[in-house]
């Protein structure tokens, strides 16, 4: 799961701004100062929370053997605040996901323009959605919790929160807006949008399943390709579904983004995105990396080697990609472009692993999969290491073609000695991702749980053994993991809107209906899923295509005869692949926003090594064995 930054409503360097005078400026800055650690200490707060709560629960479990009854359902309470203001802090971040490639390519004036209309649709949703979500919060009051006893609504009561706070964001992001005509125009214009859709609401009801196009193609492709975040853009488009052609209540709609934001294997997404965050302050990813680096530097291409291989090891321990990525970049880059290499082909080649190492566990992509459709986590974490080899060989192939004539002459062979200790050094580091899978393949504990063990292990091999913990940092990166899980989490809730919205249509009757008539049995229908999932991963990311689509089409992989976790392997690569394609793919420029270097470096080199990706996705594809031969 890669992870790309929003761009500002407002840039200083757009012509036509009007300056904002230094005291509006400063009661602007005084009330948002306010805001931020009204939500970001508290967001914190319950990240560390989730991991104490979760430890203790494996401590009692399997230590004293006496179960904290109550320990599950206060973290899943918790985590609900956690995503709701976890999404609060990235909408004022500016780092909800969004498609940014066309945006981008237009000029200053109108992409100042889009940027407000972005904000104005997020708000626009928010405000339609404050309503519904203060009936649901009331409706829970009537449930008690079976363990803790209390109201439901300390839970339910995120979910308003957490928009009002996002709508107060968003309203003093238009505050700073410098150019009131550009300000007024973009209101205006979806102002006038949300009218004329409320207007014609006659005509849809005639329509039947053709809504399905018009709200979930249209309305989403023109708020994605548009600069609306994701999540607002599936939230407008399943708010708009329900209210103009369904008599279904809108309170319905908050309760499927509960139930999405709320499975308790959701629980591990912040806990490994803090982890991997983790691995970086401690030094634990560079004890791997100069372990590679001294076995293979001194090859051609080693360093290439060493990076595709490094990406496998760190991917074992942080489900987040953008988290891979930033601990092994600046480690090696900087040897490599002394070697010679070119820093579009590295950054080709750091994305291309990002797209190949998408399926090693504890990566959110399978944890998601597993929450939204009952597939087995540990059976995804075994079906999920071979594959991951099996593309590092192919693109291991194409560096040997690459650089079989570097020039290695002034590279010195590590010695054996110093390999030696350069491996003593990394054993604590490269036992981490072995526990992790061990410990969730032989059952001793859920993913949730065994994410909790990492941090742990991660704080104390960081503090006695590499000493290089920085508790200056700790607050910073406690936030960072709150941002970017709100920011999974929104778009996993809205997106489980649309999916009950699309089988409620009984479009999955007639998608399933479809697929298995397909001439071609099992392999058509593979080929016709790589292709929609490398589409679907360049627009839509990973997690929400996952949410949007896997219920809908793993039933039917069931029904020509294709393994589940073999399926699950096939689209979560051909998903990476178009994540992290360009001109498209937000995976390319967050691997070039970390790399520091020109996305149209990259452009060219960045071909050959998706085709070796696509090689090692057919080779998957046709032998099932390598996704589920260890289950």
């Amino acid at each position: 799961m890669a992870h790309v930054e929003m761009t500002p409503a407002v840039t200083p360097t757009l012509a036509g701004e009007v300056a904002q005078s230094p005291r509006r400026r400063s009661l602007l800055g005084s009330i948002e100062l306010a805001l931020k650690w009204l939500v970001e200490i508290p967001a914190a707060i319950l990240v560390v929370a989730e991991i104490v709560i979760l430890f203790a629960g494996v401590v009692s479990r399997y230590v004293l053997h006496a179960p904290l009854v109550w320990s599950d359902e206060l973290a899943s309470m918790l985590f609900l605040w956690l995503a709701m203001l976890g999404s609060a802090v990235a909408f004022r971040r500016s780092e909800h996901m969004r498609m940014t490639a066309l945006v981008a390519s237009a000029g200053p004036r109108l992409w100042a323009y889009l940027d407000v209309v972005a904000t104005c649709a997020a708000l626009a949703f928010l405000l339609l959605i404050v309503h519904p979500s203060y009936e649901y919060a009331y409706e829970e009051s009537f449930i008690t919790t079976p363990a803790l006893q209390i109201s439901n609504t300390w839970r339910a009561a995120a979910l308003p929160v957490g928009i009002c706070l996002m709508v107060l964001f968003a309203l003093l992001r238009l505050a700073r807006v410098g150019n009131l005509k550009t300000l007024l125009t973009a209101v205006a214009t979806v102002v006038v949008l949300i009218a004329l859709f409320w207007f014609a609401q006659p005509l849809f009801k005639p329509l039947g399943n053709i809504n399905l196009i018009i709200f979930f193609v249209g309305v989403v492709g023109f708020c994605v390709f548009a600069g609306v975040p994701i999540a607002f853009a599936f939230g407008l488009a399943i708010f708009g579904y329900l209210a103009l052609t369904t008599r279904t209540p809108l309170m319905v709609l908050v309760g499927r983004m509960d139930e999405g934001m709320s499975h308790l294997i959701l629980l591990s997404v912040p806990l490994f995105v803090f982890l991997g965050l983790l691995i970086e302050m401690t030094g634990m990813a560079r004890a791997m990396v100069a372990f590679l680096a001294s076995l293979l530097g001194h090859v051609r291409g080693g360093l290439h080697y060493v990076l595709v291989g490094a990406m496998y090891l760190v991917s074992g321990i942080s489900g987040a990609k953008a988290a891979d990525m930033a601990a092994v970049a600046p480690v090696l880059f900087p040897e490599m472009k002394q070697r010679g290499a070119k820093p579009g082909d590295l950054v080709a080649l750091l994305a291309a692993t990002g797209a190949q190492t998408e399926t090693i566990p504890p990566s959110l992509v399978l944890i998601t999969i597993g929450s939204v459709t009952g597939v087995s986590i540990s059976a995804l974490f075994t079906g999920g290491l071979l594959p991951g080899v099996v593309l590092a060989l192919t693109l291991s192939g194409l560096v040997w073609w690459r650089y079989r004539g570097e020039d290695l002459s002034h590279v010195r062979r590590a010695t054996s000695g110093e390999i030696a200790r350069a491996f003593v050094v990394s054993i604590p580091a490269l036992a981490l991702p072995f526990v992790i899978r061990y410990a969730v393949v032989e059952g001793i504990a859920t993913a949730t749980e065994v994410s909790t063990i990492g941090i742990v292990y991660a704080l104390v091999i960081g503090l006695l053994i590499y000493r290089q913990f920085d508790w200056r940092r700790l607050l910073p990166m406690l936030i960072e993991t709150a941002c970017l899980s709100g920011a999974i989490l929104l778009i996993i809730g809205t997106a489980t809107g649309m999916a009950w919205g699309l089988t409620q249509s009984g479009f999955s009757r007639a998608l399933a209906a479809s697929m298995t008539g397909l001439p071609g049995g099992a392999a058509t229908f593979i080929a016709v899923s790589i292709l929609a999932f490398v589409i679907l991963g360049s627009v839509l990311e990973g997690i929400p295509a996952i949410v949007l689509f896997g219920p809908l089409m793993f039933p039917i992989a069931r029904l020509v005869g294709v393994h589940e976790v073999h399926y699950a392997m096939i689209i979560i690569l051909a998903m990476g692949i178009g994540l992290f394609a360009p001109p498209f793919g937000v995976g390319y420029y967050a691997a070039c926003a970390i790399g520091k270097v020109d996305p149209a470096e990259g452009i060219r080199p960045i071909w050959g090594y998706l085709l070796a990706l696509l090689v090692g996705l057919i080779i998957v594809a046709i032998f099932p064995w390598i996704s589920i031969g260890f289950l």
